[in-house]
């Protein structure tokens, strides 16, 4: 049986949180969601260091990422996902209130998996945070445990 993966929500709005968690629950997805609330946080999450040095060794299967965040911004997190060996495989979602099309072309040039804009409506939010973890959690199929990036296929 494999382990779940579980899905790495990096928020820093209480509110975002507390919505985006009821959504995954209600999509009645089995992987855990890990929240942290700024990027530095989400990079010692992934790194293994800090409070997460004891975390289990599997990456998320997803990470739900806002752009604005304190200490570390989104882009900088993606930045260094991508250009860590054992992370840059990691399907990445931004998440974010921002239509600008700077912030959405920064995020495609950092090799960004999708880019999706909060909706304000609450049904709407609801219904995009569901596809996002169904998707990203269920129906895609991500890189066997263990694989760098510069593994053979």
């Amino acid at each position: 049986m494999s382990v779940l993966r579980p899905i790495l929500l990096v928020e820093d709005n209480p509110d975002d949180i507390e919505l985006t968690l009821i959504a995954l629950e209600r999509s009645r997805l089995a992987n855990p969601v890990v929240s942290v609330r700024d990027g530095a946080e989400a990079l010692d999450f992934l790194r293994r260091q800090g409070a997460f040095a004891n975390r289990t060794e599997e990456n998320p299967a997803v990470i739900l990422l806002d752009k604005k965040l304190p200490k570390v911004d989104g882009h900088e997190v993606l930045r260094e996902v991508r250009a860590d060996e054992s992370l840059r495989r990691i399907p990445v979602v931004m998440l974010t209130s921002s239509r600008e099309e700077r912030d959405l072309l920064k995020s495609y040039d950092l090799g960004v998996n999708a880019y999706v804009v909060k909706p304000v409506e609450f049904d709407d939010f609801m219904a995009a945070i569901n596809d996002l973890g169904v998707f990203w959690a269920v129906l895609n199929e991500p890189p066997p445990y263990g694989s760098g990036a510069g593994s053979a296929e």
